[in-house]
């Protein structure tokens, strides 16, 4: 009995608390994709006027009375609806993560040396340079590629010379890149 005047309590408390919820689309401030959702209309009218504050950039103008804040919108972001090209990207970040092509590694910088000589003799157009951050051993790395693929033609024809080189991901100056 003691449970049924409980549930009956709980349901009378429920029952005089009623939602009206409607439908709201908004709309995603980058990427202007749809989000429908329910709410009370009361909970809308404060989110909008939360978004409103939000939106607004505070600026100071000075008048003859007193100073007074004014509200402007900030500019909108501009977020393109495409795959951004590599000159693009280089613009926004000089280094990247691409590739470079490791020759070989050795024991010490005289080695490096004479082998980079040997390479720049057999490849005068690719760049290629000392990685010492293994010490005692240096990588010697040549060339910079976005991707793997834009580095496949350059490391088959450094393979008829240097058997164990292959593509590593590296940092990359973008200007650089093929």
């Amino acid at each position: 009995m003691k449970n049924l005047i409980k549930l009956l309590s709980i349901l009378s408390v429920f029952g005089f608390y009623t939602i009206e919820a409607q439908q709201v689309v908004k709309k995603d401030t980058l990427s202007g994709t749809e989000l429908i959702m329910s709410m009370d209309p009361k909970v809308k009218d404060a989110l909008e006027s939360l978004e409103d504050k939000c939106s607004r950039v505070v600026t100071t103008t000075p008048t003859r009375d007193n100073n007074e804040e004014s509200y402007t919108k900030p500019t909108k972001i501009y977020v393109p609806n495409r795959e951004l090209t590599n000159a693009e990207i280089c613009r926004k970040n000089p280094r990247i993560l691409g590739y470079k092509i490791q020759i070989t590694t050795v024991k010490s910088n005289d080695e490096a040396n004479e082998i980079k000589s040997y390479f720049r003799k057999r490849f005068p157009n690719l760049k290629v340079e000392t990685d010492a951050s293994l010490r005692p051993n240096y990588k010697i790395l040549a060339g910079s590629y976005f991707t793997k693929q834009s580095a496949a033609s350059d490391l088959s024809r450094i393979r008829e010379y240097f058997k164990s080189a292959f593509a590593v991901q590296y940092r990359i100056f973008c200007a650089e890149a093929k």
